[in-house]
């Protein structure tokens, strides 16, 4: 019948710049595609050199190093008769352009360059690609040497063109033309385009799924079609967490859904669609027909190879399913923790450190870590032997398997309670119940030693003692006497952070967390370079209500019974003396409540 396709979008967790270990995952995911039927194969954006090269982008050795990897990719046997689409940077005309790059049994059928770029927020495409601005136009791309060699083609097409295949045609769309009003679909899907393929690098943010679930439902809800997306996964380098959600979608429903927060280096999701569901859908939207009647037509590349088989009667068609999407709550749970492992095995450290206060911040940073410890033993349950050679490698024992979350954060996470004489038993005691439930190596130590000797350096150079102003000083001095336990706080979490592992007579340093939320650093409630100045700050975007909410979510999924005095508690720096050995100093100096921001 020919009507019958199965595509595949791939979710992989590719490195900036680790050109080697992308072409592995990049083979990987095209020969699960293969095996699971697929004949069209999508990855995520800028796969090739990865998404996070900022500046290397520049660099000529990036554009050479990715041609080195598509030169492998065209010889490689997994990659025949199937067509693979891939992205990379590509210079035409000493123009940059980052382009997917469409080939079949070792030729290249399109160079399709992203034409709206990413530009907002975290993002800053602009600053090294160049938004190909000519709708509907292709020009000849003259092939590097190293690739003319293994395809026997001079010169490909370049430019805003569709695929049309024997039984179909598939147009793309890279990342952000989603998201724009303009999209290119909405065009391509008028002149018959009935396959769209977008290849995201997409970022994760809170609540950020519900909407590119949306926005893909909606692609093809009003003009009919079926959407692939393929994302990056992962941290690939940079601060940002690439979080997966590969979807295919099919007349405005979701059909295949891929996982959001996982420790998989490769995810393949397969789905197999019939194209006359399409072909009926659009027929019936007379509105539709109308509006591609008088729509111009996209230059079409011929390729004489089909994403249907003859014989596909019987073939099991995918149906619809209700997209299951995660609580704020499972997002803050999954997705810091994840980032926070990649971070971890990439580093080369050994482990984390933090600052363990007793309070709501720390104590939240705290369960990200333990929660990253679940989805490691789960993920080696799972036989995940990648995961699993991480953990070998950063605890220093290849015989060691990870099977309790609590015994592998005492391994790997060392919390630090650091009191002064304006510390109250209460929060050191409630910071050693908690790294007690997690299971952290917990360290309790007292800073006023060290406060002293600074503040005596101070007095016998000037020969002024500032006071706090319960003792009769004034706001200038009171600030500078909090200050000062809090940067040498900074300055011992440091030194613990490099020597702690040396002490228990284990190999390695530890990354420092720090624990600031995001409504602090709005407002500017922190003091420079105390314990928000780390090397990672896991909540550094996340609100203080929803960490609360988090929090609350902790107590019912880890059954951490510590956090529920933590939660009742009011938050306080604990900077100033105790009056009759009570907290006297809150957060409410803040100038604006929690809730409001």
């Amino acid at each position: 019948m020919g009507r019958a396709v199965t595509v595949a979008a791939c979710a992989l967790n590719q490195w900036a710049l680790d050109f080697e270990g992308n072409l592995k995952r990049i083979v990987q995911s095209i020969g699960i595609a293969k095996s699971s039927g697929a004949r069209y194969r999508l990855g995520p954006e800028l796969e090739i050199c990865g998404y996070g090269c900022l500046d290397h982008y520049y660099e000529s050795d990036t554009l050479l190093h990715s041609f080195q990897v598509l030169a492998k990719l065209l010889e490689s046997p997994a990659t025949q008769d199937i067509i693979c689409d891939v992205g990379m940077p590509v210079l035409h005309r000493n123009v940059r352009y980052n382009c997917r790059v469409i080939f079949l049994n070792k030729k290249i059928l399109l160079i399709r360059p992203k034409i709206s770029l990413a530009n907002t927020g975290n993002y800053r495409e602009l600053r090294w690609f160049t938004p190909w601005t000519k709708a509907r136009h292709v020009e000849e791309y003259f092939l590097p040497r190293i690739i003319q060699e293994v395809t026997g083609q001079e010169t490909v097409p370049f430019g805003d063109a569709v695929l049309a295949t024997k039984d179909t045609c598939l147009g793309a769309e890279i990342c952000e033309e989603l998201w724009a009003p303009n999209s290119p679909h909405i065009e391509m899907g008028l002149d018959g385009v009935e396959i769209f393929a977008n290849s995201s690098g997409s970022h994760h943010v809170l609540r950020k799924a519900h909407t590119r679930v949306d926005l893909v439902n909606s692609a093809t809800a009003k003009n009919g079609g079926i959407y692939i997306l393929a994302n990056q996964k992962g941290c690939d380098g940079d601060r940002l967490y690439y979080d997966g959600c590969a979807m295919i979608s099919m007349n405005g429903e979701t059909v295949a859904q891929g996982s959001q927060f996982s420790l998989d280096d490769v995810e393949v999701l397969v789905a197999t669609l019939d194209l006359e569901d399409v072909r009926s859908y659009r027929a019936e939207i007379s509105s539709r027909n109308l509006a591609a009647s008088k729509v111009d037509p996209y230059p079409r590349v011929k390729v004489n190879f089909a994403l249907s088989s003859s014989d596909d009667v019987a073939v099991p068609i995918c149906m619809p399913i209700q997209w299951r999407h995660h609580s704020p709550e499972e997002e803050i749970s999954l997705g810091p923790a994840c980032w926070l492992w990649d971070y971890l095995r990439r580093s080369k450290q050994a482990g984390f450190l933090l600052p363990l206060s007793g309070g709501i911040d720390s104590s939240a940073t705290a369960c990200i870590v333990y929660s990253m410890c679940h989805q490691v033993c789960l993920a080696v349950k799972n036989g995940n032997a990648d995961v699993l050679a991480d953990v070998c490698r950063i605890v220093n024992d290849e015989t060691y398997v990870p099977e309790d979350p609590r015994e592998f954060c005492k391994r790997i996470f060392t919390t630090c309670y650091m009191a002064s004489e304006n510390s109250s038993q209460d929060t050191c005691n409630r910071a050693k119940l908690l790294a007690e439930q997690i299971g952290s190596y917990h360290i309790n130590l007292n800073i006023d030693a060290a406060v002293k000797a600074v503040v005596g350096i101070f007095s016998m150079v000037t020969g002024r003692t500032p006071l706090f102003s319960v003792f009769g000083g004034s706001k200038r001095e009171n600030l500078a006497l909090q200050n000062v336990q809090a940067r040498i706080r900074m300055v011992l979490a440091y030194l613990f952070a490099q020597l702690t592992l040396w002490t228990r007579g284990m190999p390695g340093g530890l990354l420092v967390l720090g624990s600031a939320n995001v409504d602090e650093s709005l407002r500017g409630y922190l003091t420079k370079y105390d314990c928000s100045s780390a090397d990672i700050s896991p909540i550094g975007g996340i609100s203080k209500t929803d960490l609360k909410n988090f929090i609350q979510y902790c107590i019912e999924n880890f059954h951490l019974t510590a956090l529920r005095s933590i939660m009742s508690a009011p938050p306080t720096a604990e900077l100033e003396p105790l009056v009759d050995g009570q907290v006297a100093q809150t957060d409410e100096v803040m100038g604006s409540d929690f809730k409001i921001l």
